[in-house]
């Protein structure tokens, strides 16, 4: 199943390190990052797995949960997150998804048979509460995520849902964002970016950000 950028994200019932998730609901009225694992006992995944775990406290932040999904079955996972505990020195309190069938796997194309058949891709999908996919980061099996991209990413879609800007190249929480081209009234424009803002060109104006 190809899924894009504003699709509803697929509903499923599987099993968990916490029981079943019943993924909409489990979801709630919470942006989500669904994140992906080649298999259990890998090294790279559990360094991964470990800055999730210690990155919780942003993500609780953010209100963002955090589903991990493998295709190993759920009690590999749990004897899998005693040795994240032990050699990434933090705990692991958030679900991972035992997907022996494949069943989210391939509903979220998260197996690219070019790479592995029967393994999964590093694949993250931040959704919205409105269960709608926002985000699709792909990565290959021999590289690990940049959680500070995630953060960046989940960052700039909270912001940009709520002002009309954009956030420009490299940008960080704080820095200044760019005004939507398609806010043009100058009164508006007064109203709602109070701090002013620089015109460079016509179509690329710069403000300070609006939640600082």
């Amino acid at each position: 199943m190809s899924l894009h950028l504003g699709d509803i994200a697929p509903d499923f019932t599987q099993d968990s390190t916490i029981g079943p998730v019943a993924f909409h609901k489990w979801i709630g009225p919470h942006w989500v990052v669904l994140f992906s694992h080649p298999a259990d006992y890998t090294p790279v995944c559990t360094t991964e797995l470990g800055s999730a775990a210690k990155l919780m406290e942003e993500f609780k932040r953010r209100d963002v949960k955090v589903l991990a999904v493998s295709v190993d079955p759920v009690d590999t996972h749990k004897d899998w997150i005693k040795d994240i505990d032990e050699t990434q020195k933090t705990h692991v309190d958030f679900p991972i998804l035992g997907d022996q069938d494949r069943k989210v796997s391939l509903l979220y194309d998260m197996i690219h048979p070019k790479q592995n058949d029967t393994l999964t891709v590093r694949s993250v999908f931040i959704i919205d509460p409105k269960k709608v996919i926002r985000t699709i980061l792909t990565y290959p099996a021999s590289t690990g995520r940049e959680f500070g991209e995630i953060f960046r990413v989940i960052d700039s879609l909270q912001l940009t849902d709520k002002y009309q800007v954009a956030t420009p190249a490299n940008w960080h929480s704080g820095d200044d964002v760019v005004i939507s081209p398609a806010l043009q009234d100058k009164a508006a424009l007064a109203a709602k970016f109070p701090k002013g803002y620089r015109e460079i060109k016509p179509y690329l104006r710069m403000t300070p950000q609006p939640t600082h």
